[in-house]
């Protein structure tokens, strides 16, 4: 281990799947950490498995034989890694060493002399075919390397209780740490002009935009009634007949700008496996900004919201409707629902709130291999 004047300083190799600030798991869980880990004595060097030209044609349809080309070449940068692994006190994995392929990479890191702490913040373990993957879904492994990361590794870090019912199966060390907010980037501005025209917002990805689709016969009803403008953060390109709606494509520089434009936000979710592994990310971006949240009663939302009081839940289509129809008739309901959603935020889903016990994690994890 490398000392510092305060005393033992730990290196930790943080193996992560994409190029820093692309991907929101990765992004609000330990890229966002790191910084206040640092002056903790913890170091993370971050070591992406895609590079440049991997990313910039993962997520599009087609080009088939050069991903899997270029995935090759992530194993390649991966196994050349491995042969220096021992120069770091930890390992933290989040979700997969390798994008594509069986678990040979999770099976040689928990072998390989420092202890490994495997992250994951979804139900990974569920397996599923994404519109822009395909049959290299299949490929991906997904469920046998989420099981061999679990059994391979000192302990086990999961986003919610969900996650790690899972986990226990296989590991008996694993550790709850919700996903959290940074609260000095996310603040609750000031609210809009209560005569504007309201603003529903949704955000989310190309990958997630299918979910907002349940919300599709609710926002055509509720506008039957009230007056209302769409905005779906998330995608260049989204159409309800008969509402106006305004369509962006995903921003790491805009992204607090875009929410804060949106007067109530929402989070409709299926009620199957996957949503039940979701973190609540939305609804805590919602919160953070002091924007009032209404969201399906699925998974962790049930927990993160107290319907009524920091937030609403829905379930059918007129308790959506109704809670929705609330919020837009009164601002004041938007102000004092927003508010408590922030202290809600700042109390136990902030960066500032989790990362204490983060920090110790990884001590105890390296005091026990030292």
């Amino acid at each position: 281990m490398s000392y510092s004047p305060n005393g033992v300083r730990i290196r930790v190799l943080g193996l992560v799947p994409y190029l820093y600030d692309t991907a929101p798991g990765q992004r609000f869980r330990i890229e966002q950490w790191e910084p206040q880990l640092r002056p903790l004595g913890i170091d993370v060097d971050f070591q992406p498995f895609e590079d440049d030209e991997l990313h910039s044609i993962l997520y599009k349809p087609g080009s088939t034989s050069r991903k899997v080309r270029l995935t090759g070449e992530g194993v390649v940068r991966r196994l050349r890694l491995l042969r220096r692994v021992t120069d770091y006190d930890l390992i933290y994995l989040y979700r997969e060493a390798a994008l594509l392929g069986p678990p040979l990479l999770e099976y040689w890191l928990g072998r390989s002399g420092p202890p490994m702490i495997f992250d994951f913040d979804d139900a990974i373990f569920v397996p599923i075919k994404t519109s822009t993957s395909g049959h290299l879904s299949i490929l991906k492994f997904a469920p046998a390397k989420t099981r061999t990361a679990c059994r391979m590794s000192a302990h086990v870090m999961v986003g919610n209780r969900f996650l790690a019912e899972f986990a226990e199966r296989y590991n008996k060390s694993v550790t709850v740490i919700p996903t959290t907010i940074d609260t000095d980037k996310y603040r609750a501005d000031a609210p809009r002009a209560p005569d504007a025209l309201p603003v529903i917002g949704w955000s989310g990805s190309h990958s997630t935009v299918a979910h907002l689709d349940v919300a599709r016969s609710i926002l055509r009803r509720l506008h039957s009634e009230e007056r209302f403008r769409l905005k779906v953060i998330g995608t260049a390109s989204y159409e309800i007949p008969g509402l106006e709606v305004e369509a962006l494509a995903w921003s790491a520089t805009d992204e607090v700008s875009d929410l804060r434009q949106i007067d109530i936000g929402i989070m409709p979710l299926p009620d199957d496996s996957w949503s039940r592994g979701k973190c609540g990310l939305k609804a805590l971006q919602y919160m953070a900004l002091g924007i009032p949240a209404v969201c399906s009663p699925v998974g962790v939302n049930a927990e993160i919201i107290q319907d009524g009081r920091n937030g609403f839940l829905a379930s059918t289509d007129d308790e959506w409707i109704e809670r929705l129809t609330k919020l837009l008739r009164s601002p004041d309901l938007r102000r004092r629902v927003g508010a408590a959603g922030r202290a809600t935020v700042e109390q136990t889903y902030s960066a500032e709130a989790q990362v204490p016990r983060v920090a110790e994690l990884i001590r105890s994890v390296a005091r026990a291999r030292r």
